[in-house]
This record gives structure tokens, C-alpha cells and sequence, in this order.
């Protein structure tokens, strides 16, 4: 038996025999360039070599089109130039430019496509055409995918290269290729892709992904990434679009405000490499002169439209309040607001007078579940009114939601929600509500709800419960 040398290209342990050529490998030769310090420009060359060998092996004609880009001339065939228009708009012109009829060449090209004409060798007529790329995400590497994909649709096309092949796929007006990339990163948008795939998404007014970004965003803006350092990168424009969306998930409204708290304070901290503490945070906005609330400050003011989406009306508890007025954030109106807002609820017996639409200024509490556990619960209490928002397993695949009031008594009601709460000793309770649940299905979120619903809960069994109108079924997929 002869032992086979190989030789190993990056640290994934991509690996290939000596003598064989990169062809189709250019995640290895990436690896091998940075690994071994190989010029990569020689190495393309070996490669566009190997590919016009490869294409007279298997029938094709020899090069015919030399494409001159970033610095380097690619080696191509005239009949693949027509999947990409701009790549057709310069051989037609660079035709003209000889004096030759594009429309007979562009007859030759149909003729030669369809099965009834056999291709005829002929001496190769070399033309030449040029392109200048200006734009920065396009790299040779991914400029070589896309053109590789001129020939084949099972190109892969790996993730660290998906931006530049997007990019590519854009400049050669090359659709299914730009199609292909799109659906790629819809599927790999994570903490930390979704500020470059967003940009890009913009950039190139694709509204799919552009949608997918944000829907995203929605599900996991507090409950992701809002615990991790990429929160940083999350563009404002991104972050006030979820802000006001009505299917944004949160916990509360308070752990909404640390989020944009959390978000702003890395805005302003550019060196740090982790999330700080929450207390942190609050020393830091506690740190600056007390004679002006920070988003009244030049350095504050620019957050402001944020903080503006936030339902500020929705955060109750005292010890919450407290931590707003120590940092010394907000407008003195905006707290004085805030503050008779909640005097004047407790006075009413916590009618909320001054929430008047439930689509933009309900009080939000939420679940996150998942398929573990077969009950998840969560105790709320508003303006001395408690209730739980219940999720029940049924089987393998399903959850159903409802949510009913508990006495202020129950023994079951945790202590940090009725500490320091008031207690209102009303027996019924008439409450505007909608109860929502989200559940990802085949890699799109889904929205469940029951809509707008008005009812008056008791204390009493029969009362106490949502109608059974308010219960949500939903299937819940991995």
C-alpha cells in the first residue's frame, strides 16, 4: 500500500493531496493564504488556469471573453456571460466596438443553445471587456464564486463569503445567484450578522431580508442579544423600527427600557468586550452632573426618537421608578408625567385613563418557552391586581395560553410582586386585553392571537379565568 501525503489548509483541518489543484476550494485556498502566507493572487491565476482546462476537457470551447477586474483577467465563455446582464451589456458593447452585429452573435448564442444545433469548432475570436468594482464588500474570492456560478448552479457558497457574493451577485446583475444569497442569510442571521445583513439588505433595497432582519430583531432583541455584546451594532434606524413593532417580544416593559439602556451605554463605551452589570450601567448615567437629565445634554440628545417608542407608563413597581429617577435620565416632564399617571390609576381604583389604544400602549408581559418543561407560568401584578399568564403542554407538538386573576392572598404569589405593591380589595375587575404567541415554523416566526378582548375578572372560580375564547392553541415546531 502507498501511504498518501496531504497537506492541511487553515484551522478547520481542510485538507487536499500535494499535486491536486484548489479548484472549487476557495474556503481552503482562503485558509492556505492567511495560514502559509501564499499569495492568493498566484493562486487564483492557478485556478482560472485549471478551470479552462477543465471546461476543453468536458467540451467546452476555449476561452473566449477575458473579463479585466480587480486586477485580474478572468477567463471566460461567451455562452454563460449571458446569465449575468451586465456581463452581456459589456460583450454586446465591447461587439459594437469591432464592428460586429450584436444581434447576430446574440443569434449564434440562441442557435447554439438549443438541442437541435450541434456546436461548431471554430477558431476562437478573443474579445476583452472590463469592469470596475467600487464596492468594498466584494473580494476576489467571492468575485470567483460568483463567476464560478456562471457555470453551475450547485456552487457552494460558505457564509464568511455570503456578503461579497451578494455584493458580486448584485454588480453582475445575476438573479439567481443574488436570490440564492439572500436565502442563505435570512437562514444565518444571528447577534452577530444581523447589523452587516441588515446594512446590506438596505443597501441593496432587498425588502425580504430586510423583513427577516427585523422579525427577527422582534423575538430576540431582549432576550438575546440584548445580554451580549453585540447589541452595539444594532443600527438605530433598526432598533426604533422593533421598538415600535407591535409584535416586539419582552419580558416587561422595564426589562425593554435596560435593553435600550443597555444599548446606549455601549453607544458611548466603544473599547468594551462585554456586557457590563446592570448597576454599572447605572452608575455611569448617575455619573454626569445632576443639572441636566441626559437626553437633555448634546451627547444624550440624538437617542431621544429611541426612548420615544418605549412605553415608559408601563413600568410600576416603586423600586423600578426608583432606579429611573437615581440615573437622572429622563426629561423632569417626562418623569412627571410617568409619576401622575400612576397617582391618578391608583386614585381610579387602576383604571388607566390615560391608555387609550391597546395596540400601542398595553402593558406587555411575557413567556419564553420551550419544549422542556410541560407548565410555564408568570405572576403579574397591576396597580394592586394580580394575575397569571399561564402556558400548558398538550402532547408532543402544541401548547395552549390563558391567563386569570389571583387573590391577593394566594400564598402562591411571589414575594418581589406584591412587596412593596399596593392592594386593591375590588371583588371584579374589567380588563382590555390580547393574548399573543409566537412560534417558529419551518424557520418562520408565526403569530398567533385572540385579538381584543374585554372582560371582567373575579375572584371567584367562574370569574376568574380568560373566556375560553382567549385560549391560544398553538403548534410548537423545533
Amino acid at each position: 500500500l502507498k501511504m498518501l501525503d496531504r497537506r492541511i489548509s487553515g484551522l478547520n483541518n481542510r485538507w487536499r493531496f500535494p499535486r491536486e489543484p484548489y479548484l472549487g476550494d476557495l474556503l481552503g485556498l482562503s485558509q492556505l493564504s492567511r495560514a502559509t502566507g501564499v499569495d492568493i493572487d498566484n493562486q487564483l491565476k492557478i485556478i482560472d488556469r485549471k478551470v479552462v482546462e477543465c471546461f476543453a476537457q468536458n467540451g467546452f470551447l476555449p476561452s473566449d471573453v477575458t473579463l479585466d477586474c480587480m486586477g485580474f483577467k478572468w477567463e471566460l465563455h461567451q455562452p454563460q456571460l449571458f446569465h449575468s446582464g451586465t456581463l452581456t451589456k459589456l460583450y454586446m458593447f465591447a461587439l459594437s466596438q469591432k464592428n460586429t452585429d450584436p444581434l447576430k452573435e446574440l443569434e449564434k448564442f440562441l442557435r447554439a443553445e438549443s438541442p437541435k444545433e450541434q456546436p461548431k469548432m471554430s477558431p476562437v475570436k478573443k474579445i476583452t471587456i472590463s469592469l470596475k468594482i467600487n464596492d468594498p464588500l466584494v473580494t476576489k474570492t467571492a468575485f470567483a464564486t460568483a463567476l464560478k456560478s456562471l457555470y453551475t448552479n450547485e456552487t457552494e457558497v460558505h457564509m464568511e463569503d455570503v456578503l461579497g457574493v451578494l455584493a458580486s451577485a448584485n454588480i453582475l446583475q445575476f438573479p439567481t445567484l443574488f436570490k440564492k444569497c439572500v436565502s442563505l442569510m435570512k437562514d444565518g442571521i444571528s447577534p452577530c450578522t444581523i447589523q452587516t445583513y441588515y446594512l446590506a439588505a438596505c443597501k441593496y433595497k432587498e425588502e425580504l431580508l430586510i423583513t427577516a432582519c427585523e422579525k427577527w430583531l422582534e423575538m430576540n432583541l431582549v432576550p438575546l442579544i440584548g445580554k451580549q455584546i453585540y447589541l452595539r451594532t444594532v443600527p438605530q434606524e433598526l432598533l426604533q423600527k422593533v421598538l415600535k413593532s407591535h409584535r416586539l417580544f419582552t419580558f416587561s416593559e422595564f426589562d425593554l427600557l435596560k435593553t435600550t439602556l443597555y444599548w446606549v451605554y455601549l453607544q458611548l463605551n466603544l473599547r468594551l468586550q462585554s456586557i457590563p452589570i446592570y448597576e454599572a450601567v447605572l452608575a455611569f448615567f448617575n455619573s454626569f452632573p445632576k443639572k441636566c437629565p441626559f437626553l437633555e445634554r448634546e451627547l444624550g440628545q440624538k437617542f431621544l426618537p429611541v426612548f420615544h417608542c418605549l412605553r415608559l407608563h408601563g413600568i410600576t413597581k416603586s423600586k423600578d421608578l426608583e432606579d429611573i429617577k437615581y440615573i437622572n435620565f429622563f426629561p423632569e416632564a417626562w418623569m412627571v408625567r410617568i409619576l401622575a399617571n400612576h397617582y391618578h390609576a391608583l386614585e381610579s381604583g387602576g383604571d388607566m385613563f390615560h391608555a387609550k389604544d391597546l395596540s400601542t400602549q398595553a402593558i406587555r408581559f411575557g413567556l419564553l418557552i420551550n419544549q422542556e418543561n410541560k407548565i410555564y407560568s408568570e405572576m403579574i401584578g397591576v396597580y394592586g391586581f394580580f394575575f397569571e399568564i399561564k402556558g400548558i403542554k398538550h402532547g408532543g407538538s402544541s401548547y395552549s395560553f390563558y391567563m386569570q386573576r389571583i387573590k391577593y392572598s394566594d400564598t402562591n404569589i411571589p414575594t418581589i410582586i406584591h412587596e412593596r405593591s399596593t392592594v386593591s380589595l375590588r371583588q371584579e375587575r374589567i380588563v382590555k386585553y390580547e393574548i399573543r404567541a409566537q412560534s417558529l415554523v419551518d424557520g418562520n416566526w408565526q403569530e398567533f392571537s385572540t385579538n381584543t378582548l374585554t372582560q371582567k375578572f373575579g375572584l371567584i372560580k367562574s370569574t376568574s379565568k380568560s373566556h375560553i375564547d382567549a385560549l391560544i392553541i398553538i403548534p410548537f415546531y423545533r
